[in-house]
């Protein structure tokens, strides 16, 4: 196995960093900045970085098939037109509930995109508790709530089989899974299958690889953890150079590089001094492992 190497491919000082997604068409990173409010591509060929600016917190973004991308953004489904720097509404939740947005979110193996909120945090997570649902956007609009009282709604993937759903509340410092119907989309039989040990901080963002294990970004942790979903078991760390790690998803020509984007709000000066690239886009090379092409959302 090739030695792991971690570089800042982008060095975009983002506020909180968020769902990286590899859009193979165009050989370019796609990610949010929360704090604000962009959603911008880095291509991977010229090193630039391009943006788009909306109205309120955006938290994730997806690939479309129409063209385009998906986002949620407040707590709105959005479509996005990259050309025109145009912005859409498909759909709106949490209307009784002004503090919430919408955090992470990911389309399914069917071609929904689901995502789920939170209240809005007083500082990095600090927040009133039990205020987010998870949802999930048809193809046909419709909007279907699976379930609230959720904290941190954050990372999400489908096992390689699609018969399980996993699923992360940030602040119950746990992956938990789901059986998971394709066919309706719908969730049963939560359970915990990883518990995060207290050095290895908050779960945040986090992808599937081809051989079916999970990747974990460890926010306040300073690392990505790879985690066997099945027996519960870590199976590798990769340290990061910044602590406030947000979320990762595989990309590169044969899906072999793992992005990881990270944050740097509610860090001070003396601590920014330490880790100057928080806030960037990192490439981590040499895993020995693939990733998947990400879904495509098909409304």
């Amino acid at each position: 196995m090739s030695s792991v190497t971690v570089a800042c491919v982008a060095a975009e000082g983002c506020g909180i960093g968020e769902s990286p997604v590899w859009e193979e068409a165009s050989g370019s990173l796609l990610f949010v900045d929360i704090a604000s409010g962009k959603v911008s591509r880095w291509d991977s060929l010229t090193g630039l970085v391009r943006s788009l600016a909306v109205d309120a917190p955006v938290s994730s973004v997806a690939l479309r098939r129409a063209g385009g991308y998906v986002a949620t953004v407040g707590t709105r489904f959005c479509g996005l037109n990259w050309e025109e720097q145009a912005v859409t509404t498909l759909a709106a939740v949490d209307g009784d509930k002004p503090n919430n947005r919408f955090n992470d979110g990911k389309v399914d193996p069917a071609g929904r995109f689901f995502a789920g909120t939170m209240a809005e945090e007083t500082a990095p997570a600090v927040l009133e508790r039990h205020q987010g649902s998870l949802y999930a956007l048809h193809p046909d609009g419709r909007v279907v709530k699976f379930f609230d009282q959720v904290d941190i709604s954050n990372g999400l993937d489908w096992s390689l089989d699609r018969k399980t759903f996993y699923y992360i509340d940030s602040l119950s410092y746990a992956v938990d899974a789901f059986d998971y119907d394709l066919g309706t989309g719908r969730l049963s039989e939560r359970r915990a299958v990883y518990r995060l040990e207290e050095e290895e901080g908050i779960p945040d963002g986090m992808c599937i690889d081809a051989d079916g294990k999970l990747w974990v970004a460890c926010y306040n942790g300073g690392r990505v953890i790879r985690v066997d979903p099945v027996t519960g078991r870590r199976l590798q760390t990769v340290r990061l150079p910044v602590d406030k790690v947000t979320s990762c998803c595989f990309g590169g020509a044969d899906y072999s590089d793992l992005y990881v984007t990270s944050a740097r709000e509610g860090m001070d000066g003396a601590w920014l001094s330490k880790q100057p690239q928080a806030g960037g886009i990192f490439k981590v090379s040499g895993l020995g492992v693939k990733g998947l092409a990400p879904n495509s959302f098909a409304g």
